[in-house]
């Protein structure tokens, strides 16, 4: 036993120099050399702008819909390059289509009472909104209206920017971001100019092979498309989604695939006229 003590005993001894040899001569040495190539391993970077992203996250999860919009339009603006940019960006988006497609209050909206004569689309006409966003805010099953009615109505510009390479739609309000939409698929021509300009020549609803209306009983189910003039090879179309997983439209020759619920939400969002911007 006395061997095999010495043997650990040495082990020890000369273990402990070997390691403190390395630490002490050869890791400077390779640190050193490593640094005259420009191969330094960079101190991890600090994310600033985390604790910020993370109030605002949890003013959503509270249901402080109006504070987590504002304090996410603050880190977007504060950290344009932050890590969590593009996260912060969707999760406005919902924020934003959370407030102004239901009956939660915020400034932006006015209270208007049914009178006699009216109905969905003059009242849309009138105060320069859809009938589908007044339907989706009010939570309306259908078109029927009775004199007394109270409806909240809003008054949003949209604009719509589509980034091919980034695989974007952005629906801006008042020039200002609103939501990002993310393209499932593409299928473009090879060839295309840098950048077009182009307006909502109409949304389409599709229940089995046929055109639906607003009115109809099949349009809450049907699949929507949003067609473009200007840009006829930019029809944006649904494709399955996990609520929506067989769709009985087939997709148009050409177009960019969004998920069903977002070409959903964002038909019943832009109308006729809506500008279209199509960039790189």
């Amino acid at each position: 036993m006395k061997w095999l003590f010495v043997l650990l005993l040495a082990l020890a001894i000369f273990g402990g120099a070997a390691w403190f040899g390395y630490n002490t001569f050869v890791k400077e040495e390779i640190e050193v050399k490593k640094e005259q190539r420009g191969e330094v391993t960079p101190p991890p970077v600090v994310d600033v702008s985390l604790p910020d992203f993370e109030a605002a996250v949890k003013l959503r999860q509270e249901g402080k819909l109006t504070e987590a919009r504002d304090a996410l339009v603050a880190v977007i603006q504060k950290y344009p390059a932050g890590k969590h940019l593009d996260e912060a960006r969707d999760i406005l988006g919902e924020v934003n289509t959370a407030i102004l497609l239901s009956t939660h209050p915020s400034p932006e909206k006015i209270e208007y009472i049914v009178k006699p004569g009216d109905v969905l689309a003059k009242i849309a006409r009138k105060l320069k909104t859809t009938p589908e966003m007044i339907m989706r805010m009010n939570n309306m099953s259908g078109t029927m209206l009775r004199i007394g009615d109270k409806l909240l109505i809003s008054h949003p510009d949209f604009s719509m920017v589509i980034q091919r390479k980034a695989n974007l739609v952005v629906l801006l309000n008042h020039g200002a971001f609103f939501k990002q939409y993310h393209v499932r698929e593409a299928k473009l021509p090879q060839k295309q100019p840098a950048k077009i300009q182009a307006k909502v020549a109409e949304t389409m609803a599709w229940k089995g092979g046929k055109r639906v209306g607003l009115g109809s009983k099949e349009y809450l189910a049907s699949t929507k498309w949003i067609r473009l003039a200007g840009a006829p090879a930019y029809t944006l179309y649904a494709v399955p989604d996990v609520s929506h997983p067989n769709l009985d439209q087939p997709p148009p020759p050409t177009g960019l695939g969004l998920a069903a619920v977002d070409l959903e939400e964002l038909s019943t969002l832009v109308n006729k006229n809506t500008s279209v911007t199509i960039t790189e």
